[in-house]
């Protein structure tokens, strides 16, 4: 059995990873099996940056390979915003979609899209980085009552649903977060012998 943690808490990420992993010969843990972990500040300046940071800490503190994300919603006629800050853009999911609607009030262009960055560490270093996007709309109103973050408000190419309508088989096919995932497990699988460890 091959193993790896992913360096989040989050159970809607843990659940798409889940969901990811289900047909591998994978063990996945997460930073909720080490509950004394210390988090570390994500002072990157990018997605790539950061899922450095958090991928090589958990690596160094879990002493097992590790993956970790970063991802956001960049935002064209905000210059990119939130961007990286997109978890902090406000308190909670519904303040960071109130905050994001009223920024756009008055805009034409709501084009935007959302990126993942997934770093992989494993012996003490970050062997390799893969990134994904989806591009779409922010919507003049959230939609649905699935999915978690800025889902609700934002309609990806091709469909006329918000992430927040789609299901997760549908969303697991187009996002950002899968097409990079799709990327890292590929070069898991070619590369299987660096997950071969023991917890």
């Amino acid at each position: 059995m091959a193993y790896i943690v992913a360096a989040t808490g989050n159970k809607h990420k843990l659940e798409e990873y889940a969901q990811l992993l289900a047909d591998q010969n994978i063990q996945l843990k997460s930073l909720n099996d080490y509950p004394n972990y210390p988090e570390p500040e994500e002072n990157g300046s990018s997605f790539k940056e950061n899922a450095e940071i958090k991928a090589l800490a958990a690596c160094k503190y879990c002493d097992v390979p590790a993956f970790a994300d970063d991802s956001g919603l960049e935002v064209e006629a905000l210059d990119g915003r939130p961007g990286i800050h997109s978890s902090r853009y406000a308190a909670t999911d519904a303040e960071r979609i109130a905050k994001l609607l009223k920024e756009l009030e008055g805009k034409e262009n709501r084009r935007a899209r959302f990126v993942c960055v997934i770093a992989i560490a494993a012996n003490g270093e970050v062997i390799e980085t893969f990134e994904g996007e989806v591009t779409g709309t922010i919507l003049e109103a959230p939609r649905g009552e699935n999915g978690f973050g800025y889902d609700p408000v934002f309609q990806p190419d091709g469909f006329d649903k918000s992430f927040a309508e789609l299901t997760q088989e549908e969303k697991n096919r187009i996002s950002h977060r899968a097409n990079a995932y799709a990327k890292a497990l590929e070069f898991v699988e070619d590369e299987m012998s660096i997950l071969d460890d023991d917890f």
